[in-house]
């Protein structure tokens, strides 16, 4: 097992890359090529929104809360991550993109249905902010609005992108007046 660390802002992790860089550091040593390369591999996948392993997560909280599982629990949930049955933890969701069920059937729909002008319904949006903390996604523009508002600059945006969308699909799907991206841009009014 790893060796615990307490960090400056209180909380307890593994003792990892930048700790041995650091070590280093004063020695005269520089890093090694396998260690710089392993610092550019983590880098990447935090600019891509990955997490850090659920273990190192769970060691992390509960070290944090001094051992108190009901306290790492709720650490834990601002952060995206979520206690399971049996104390296992899990990433909650995914940082960028959270992932919701893509259904277009049944009462829990999270997508209209190409007939209905396909794009998300109102609970699949909620569905989608909820995964992703922060987001300010809203249902689509498709009313009477007043020229110059912000739900006409939403709509002249979304025509914008999507027209860029269309331009660059098959040809199959250009033609299709039933394809998905037809249909919501119909539903979006563009």
């Amino acid at each position: 097992m790893k060796q615990m660390i307490k960090r400056k802002d209180g909380s307890y992790s593994q003792r990892g890359l930048w700790d041995n860089i650091r070590a280093n550091r004063g020695s005269g040593k520089k890093p090694t090529k396998q260690m710089l390369e392993q610092e550019r591999k983590i880098k990447r996948k935090m600019a891509s929104g990955g997490k850090m392993p659920t273990s190192v997560a769970k060691a992390r909280f509960v070290a944090a809360n001094k051992g108190n599982v009901q306290e790492a629990r709720q650490d834990a949930s601002k952060y995206g991550y979520k206690f399971m049955s049996g104390g296992r933890l899990k990433a909650a969701y995914m940082a960028k993109g959270g992932n919701i069920a893509r259904t277009t059937k049944g009462p829990g729909a999270n997508y209209r249905p190409t007939k209905q002008g396909a794009g998300m319904t109102k609970k699949g949006v909620m569905a989608y902010r909820r995964a992703n903390p922060g987001s300010k996604l809203s249902t689509a523009v498709t009313g009477k609005v007043k020229p110059g508002s912000k739900a006409a600059n939403r709509r002249k945006s979304y025509c914008a992108r999507s027209l860029g969308q269309l331009r660059r699909s098959s040809q199959a799907t250009q033609n299709d007046p039933n394809s998905r991206i037809r249909q919501a841009r119909r539903r979006w009014k563009c």
